[in-house]
């Protein structure tokens, strides 16, 4: 076997369709695909035509359609998956008709912005027999994956407490600010912490004991409440804590301890650089940086290897499923200004570090076409 077969290039590739340009699949996804060697992009679907253009030339791809002529590219034979990086709203819009096709979907977090759509979602993966994929780049992150092994070797004994602050300050231009809360830090950030808390833990919280939200008027996002504070109670005493905000510094980064130790990930959530632990267990500290992977590179090769080799996925819908009952659970706990049960999900399968660990090398990131980062730079 030659060296280029056994990278995976040369052989059948995954034919992708990108459905959204903006800043997360221009910026992200699109510079890695040509280096997981078992995908390649052959169509482009947006509302804006300069963007579908210069896309288009610079990575190769002919097939080009607005949103309005999904259906028609569908039923093209041009795709075997799609990518969607549209609207947290409008995953659902595009996912049920091309899961019910028998295309392949991997779906930018949230999954959807309620329960419901998740649910037909994932509905509509069964009857077409298709793939459905939660796009939790962390799952394949070597750092995070790390914690996982230790936390089940036991190097923190029982698990006590976790605490996360994941802040940006973000521009009041950018859409984030002005599609109301489906498109705010609890619907953008959220999802990350919470996963965290439940991969972390390897189980699913009971209960959101408080939930507090607040504007700064200086922020100038308007109606928006720009900073969320929760508190979850998770099965045997354990408690799970973080803040997520529009209108901090940049930072990201978590804490969970135990009766044995504890580690601390600073940055935790981010891509593009490597991300840290500091480690105490035992009395012995321990500080180590990962190098940098193409965490989106990552995720699509381990989607398409599925794919190609007829396996399930994980992250798959129902542990986006299991982020969005989290989520409405906080809303509603806003709204009501005290706790709020979260609605019971039985899980079928959790991380498996051995088998998605992903190491891709970091690539360059061109020039976007019309489409800017959330934050400030």
């Amino acid at each position: 076997m030659s060296i280029v077969s056994a990278l995976g290039f040369g052989g059948r590739k995954i034919r992708y369709a990108i459905v959204g340009l903006g800043d997360i699949s221009q910026e992200a996804l699109m510079p890695g695909v040509r280096h997981t060697g078992n995908s390649e992009i052959t169509a482009l679907v947006s509302s804006d035509r300069e963007k579908l253009g210069a896309l288009g030339e610079r990575y190769g791809v002919q097939h080009r359609h607005s949103y309005e002529e999904f259906p028609q590219l569908l039923a093209s034979g041009e795709i075997d998956a799609v990518y969607l990086g549209t609207p947290n709203w409008r995953h659902a819009e595009f996912a049920i008709p091309a899961l019910e096709a028998g295309i392949h979907v991997l779906s930018e977090k949230p999954l959807e912005v309620s329960a419901d759509k998740c649910r037909a979602m994932i509905a509509a993966a069964e009857r077409g027999n298709a793939l459905l994929m939660t796009a939790y780049r962390l799952h394949f992150e070597p750092a995070n994956l790390d914690a996982v092994r230790r936390i089940r070797a036991g190097e923190l004994g029982e698990l006590v407490a976790f605490t996360s602050c994941f802040g940006q300050m973000v521009d009041p231009a950018n859409h984030r600010s002005r599609s109301g809360i489906e498109a705010g830090p609890l619907f953008d950030m959220a999802p990350y912490p919470i996963n965290a808390i439940r991969f972390l833990f390897g189980a699913e919280p009971l209960e959101v004991v408080s939930a507090i939200a607040v504007r700064h008027e200086e922020a100038g996002l308007g109606e928006l409440d720009d900073t969320i504070a929760v508190t979850l109670r998770m099965p045997g005493n354990r408690l799970a804590q973080f803040t997520v905000s529009y209108f901090t510094d940049q930072i990201d980064n978590l804490t969970i301890a135990g009766t044995k130790g504890s580690i601390h990930m600073d940055s935790a959530f981010g891509y593009g650089q490597g991300l840290e632990q500091f480690r105490k267990s035992s009395g012995n500290r321990e500080h180590e940086v990962y190098k940098a992977t193409d965490q989106f590179g990552g995720e699509l090769k381990y989607f398409s290897d599925c794919i190609l080799k007829g396996r399930s996925v994980e992250p798959d819908g129902e542990e986006g499923l299991a982020d969005l009952l989290v989520i409405e659970a906080i809303a509603a706990a806003l709204k009501l200004g005290g706790a709020v049960k979260i609605e019971p999900q039985e899980r079928h399968r959790r991380i498996d570090p051995d088998e998605q660990e992903q190491r891709l090398k970091l690539v360059d990131i061109p020039e976007p076409v019309k489409a800017a980062k959330p934050a400030f730079s």
